[in-house]
């Protein structure tokens, strides 16, 4: 029922639902902790019969159907929101985590901090400001996971700017696709992304499902 469920969300993985991302307010729903007002894009007209259908689901109305919708969704070529491009995989967060991991190197070398506190910055080439939690720290390289875009402004919670950040790896485990090999450049879509935009990197670590890639880069041809 969630994998149906997520597929008539929005998928902008705004947080503005009180979620890190789509799949956990689709998990939400169904475990009925939240109601479908609480994300402000399925109000929307353009969202109605979206609205429609996860209500339907949920009251089991449509309940027969989510066999099939679950094989569909496996087999469903993956596209980005923004672009259109066509991704090899989805890359979910590790399990029990937030979001994907990601290295950061900030532009500013001076910046500093400590495990477990949060950076604002601005991935480069990205529009949308991020927040994240620093996991461990190396020289010129602070590991992070993302715990929000730009509905954290305003709040009470203490951060550093780190400003312009280039985002030099990702950490996660292929969830949805192609399980890539090691030093094959791909294109991948961060479960976490707001903009659901395809990413490109390489390939330089995999174990099971879990993958490491580098070398990323947000223009994707």
């Amino acid at each position: 029922m969630k994998r149906q469920i997520y597929r008539q969300l929005p998928g902008f993985n705004c947080g503005e639902c009180g979620y890190t991302n789509c799949t956990q307010f689709a998990a939400a729903l169904v475990a009925g902790e939240v109601k479908t007002t609480s994300c402000p894009f399925l109000l929307q007209d353009r969202f109605k019969e979206s609205n429609e259908q996860v209500n339907e689901i949920l009251s089991g109305k449509t309940w027969d159907a989510v066999e099939d919708a679950e094989d569909a969704e496996e087999e469903a070529e993956i596209i980005g929101l923004i672009d259109h491009l066509a991704a090899d995989f989805v890359l979910s967060p590790l399990r029990g985590e937030p979001s994907c991991r990601e290295d950061l190197h900030p532009f500013d070398i001076g910046i500093r901090a400590d495990i477990g506190d949060i950076l604002r910055y601005r991935p480069w080439g990205c529009p949308i400001t991020h927040f994240a939690e620093v996991l461990a720290v190396a020289p010129g390289i602070f590991t992070v996971h993302v715990v929000g875009p730009l509905h954290r402004l305003g709040s009470e919670m203490d951060w550093t700017d780190a400003g312009l950040c280039m985002v030099v790896g990702f950490e996660g485990v292929v969830t949805r696709g192609d399980m890539p090999d090691v030093g094959a450049t791909v294109r991948f879509l961060p479960e976490h992304c707001m903009m659901g935009k395809v990413h490109a990197g390489v390939i330089v670590h995999s174990e099971g499902d879990r993958v490491r890639i580098e070398g990323i880069d947000l223009k994707v041809w």
